[in-house]
């Protein structure tokens, strides 16, 4: 299988995924979007604060950012 990481790769669910998404309710899916989108915001809020941290640290070892 080769495996591509552009535009035009789709990714297809495995069946057994895909059943055990089907079989949940609009309210569970719904629950499953706002749990990757809160885990979304962490990500982006931690990466913020790590650039936050770098500049720092670059700042007080007089260093070019």
């Amino acid at each position: 299988m080769e495996w591509r990481l552009d535009r035009g790769q789709i990714e297809v669910l495995d069946e057994a995924l895909a059943d055990v998404l089907r079989r949940k309710t609009p309210a569970e899916r719904i629950e499953m979007i706002a749990a990757a989108h809160r885990t979304a915001r962490h990500l982006i809020a931690a990466g913020v604060r790590q650039q936050q941290l770098d500049r720092t640290i670059m700042r007080l070892l007089d260093l070019p950012a």
